[in-house]
């Protein structure tokens, strides 16, 4: 049997940007994709703490360093600069496996940015 379980998760980062006029996605700083385990194009959850807004699209790696998240297309209509919001991605896996399994956690600072020792 295979469980759907959270593989990664950007806790508590904040918009910096959000491009109604970009295709779509979410743009995120490289050092935090690598430290959370998420790669380009990898779908992902996004979950707007401030409005309760929820949802789901594929990541655009941002420049390492930047800080940045911007919520690209349709999604700019739903976040805002400023909007704290949740990143996650999940996994699919054998219930044995998914017993032993630990996410990525990443928890970025005011800035999004690593806390000091954690850049990858």
């Amino acid at each position: 049997m295979q469980i759907e379980i959270l593989k990664s998760k950007i806790h508590r980062a904040t918009v910096t940007e959000a491009n109604i006029h970009y295709i779509g996605s979410i743009t995120v700083d490289e050092n935090l994709m690598n430290a959370a385990n998420i790669i380009e194009f990898e779908k992902v959850h996004v979950l707007n703490i401030n409005n309760g807004e929820r949802i789901e699209t594929y990541v655009i790696k941002g420049k390492k360093g930047s800080g940045v998240i911007c919520l690209n297309g349709a999604a700019a209509r739903k976040f805002v600069p400023g909007d704290v919001v949740i990143i996650a991605s999940y996994a699919m896996m054998e219930f044995g496996e998914a017993k032993k399994f630990k996410p990525s956690l990443v928890f970025p600072d005011n800035n999004n940015l690593l806390p000091r020792g954690k850049k990858k």
